[in-house]
């Protein structure tokens, strides 16, 4: 393992007023989107809406990496430029997301399990060899009646740092991604408790496995209250239940907290990791920033509906986006900014 290597490139992943944006949908999941809005479900129109993001003229003013998908990783624009040239020649680190999906655990209903070791070294070599950088691995944590149990945290939490050991072994930054979800009826203090007790068994399998941690990103869910829940509590009384949770449960040596954004609206996303850096930046030891998906893309993908008239528009609307994800890196964004 080449630790310097991995220090590297998470510092490149953490530069200031940055973050990362996760395109790397499953195919099923980018097709369930496009058909809402009437788009073709095809390979060409996944790889417009695709050429339409990474041609966003300045996408590397608030993004450091992008997260891709396996068919992403392999397409070209239209004039035969390979995506990844197009991101390393932007100055963005490629990444590149491994897992392969969850699904139903054995014995635990309700509860999810991650594939994809099979095979997982050698796809990392040819990763690398492609141009990628970092990579990707998410688990699914659900709260509900009896759960999440013991059994399924540890589980997953074995899965993560498995992979996140082979990613150090190829020169691959490892995104440790265990999401508790927003679905449900819980609350805020029910989200907390599960999150705390997820992040304390990756943590623990993290050290077996023997990753280095501060050559790894960690990519969490904030710590919210259900969608279902009747008590919706404010932006800065979730960030002060994020951040007093992650400060019991996350060691200081890992250099980068990426929130994912978890189905959130991308202005109340902003706003929550705003109040995350303006309140409490001076005392967190790690970088916090954002590795949204949907809180992003959806404005220019709805602009966009596989029109090429629209990519203009579209490209706008993603990139404000981005410039108001950046200022709340850095604690400066504000409602005003979505007015402008």
């Amino acid at each position: 393992m080449n630790v310097q290597l991995l220090v590297n490139t998470t510092k490149l992943l953490a530069a200031e007023g940055k973050g990362l944006l996760a395109m790397d949908e499953s195919n099923p999941t980018c097709h369930k989107r496009f058909a809402k809005l009437g788009i073709p479900q095809t390979e060409e129109a996944r790889r417009a809406y695709r050429e339409m993001i990474l041609t966003t003229p300045g996408l590397s003013e608030g993004l450091s990496g992008v997260i891709l998908f396996d068919e992403t990783i392999h397409q070209q624009k239209k004039d035969g430029t390979p995506f990844v040239k197009l991101i390393l020649d932007a100055g963005i680190v490629p990444g590149i997301k491994v897992d392969e999906g969850a699904v139903d655990m054995a014995g635990h209903p309700g509860e999810k399990i991650t594939e994809g070791l099979d095979g997982l070294r050698d796809r990392l070599k040819a990763y690398f060899e492609m141009g990628a950088r970092f990579a990707k691995w998410r688990a699914v944590i659900t709260i509900g009646a009896g759960i999440p149990s013991r059994t399924c945290i540890k589980s997953n939490a074995h899965l993560l740092a498995r992979y996140a050991a082979l990613c150090q072994e190829a020169g691959i930054v490892p995104i440790v991604e265990p999401e508790v979800l927003m679905d449900g009826d819980h609350t805020l203090q029910q989200c907390q408790e599960a999150t705390e007790h997820a992040l304390r068994a990756v943590f623990d399998q993290l050290v077996e496995q023997r990753v280095a941690l501060e050559g790894m990103i960690l990519k969490p869910n904030m710590v919210l209250p259900g969608l279902d829940c009747p008590t919706q509590d404010g932006v800065d009384a979730v960030a002060d239940a994020t951040a007093s949770c992650f400060l019991r449960a996350v060691p200081a040596a890992v250099p980068m907290i990426a929130f994912l954004s978890g189905g959130q609206p991308g202005e109340l996303a902003s706003a929550r990791l705003n109040s995350m850096n303006a309140r409490y930046r001076s005392r967190l030891p790690w970088t916090v920033t954002f590795s949204y998906s949907r809180a992003i893309q959806q404005p220019a993908l709805e602009i966009w509906r596989g029109n090429d008239a629209n990519v203009s528009a579209a490209q706008k609307a993603l990139y404000h986006r981005i410039k108001c994800n950046s200022a709340a890196r850095r604690g400066e964004y504000s409602a005003a900014m979505e007015t402008r």
